[in-house]
């Protein structure tokens, strides 16, 4: 169990740092999305290395907020190869305002969890977060 914090009141799940570093190091997951349930941050899908942008987009519920963190792979104009690791917040409009509340209260302190995060995004419908808008922040 991660420790909660005082300020947030927030605990996050040993298995996100752990599974984070999978995918940072390892390589061996496309992206990992992040619920928060009973007052804890928790893995909510995790994505093998073969799934797609779509994929990914596809795995965020349209009315629940969510974290995700995304590895991003792209071919500089230099053409060499290259991947960012992406943290999205993402919070439709749809979502309750608690809900938006609590994922917004508790970002940066889940966020400092994640050690090698390169790009933030933040999106509330998914034109917010279009693989052309990926592709705009990674370079």
């Amino acid at each position: 169990m991660g420790q909660a914090n005082a300020a947030s009141g927030m605990a996050v799940h040993d298995d996100c740092k752990l599974k984070f570093q999978d995918l940072k190091a390892k390589r061996i997951y496309r992206f990992i999305t992040f619920k928060i349930e009973k007052q804890q941050v928790m893995i909510d899908k995790i994505g093998e290395a073969t799934e797609s942008y779509e994929d990914f987009q596809a795995s965020l519920p349209a009315d629940e907020c969510r974290y995700a963190v995304y590895d991003f792979d792209f071919t500089t104009n230099e053409n060499c190869q290259k991947s960012k690791i992406f943290f999205i917040a993402w919070s439709p409009d749809t979502s309750k305002v608690r809900m938006k509340m609590v994922y917004a209260s508790s970002k940066d302190r889940f966020k400092r969890e994640l050690d090698g995060i390169q790009v933030e995004l933040q999106a509330t419908d998914p034109t917010e977060m279009s693989l052309d808008i990926v592709k705009a922040r990674a370079f």
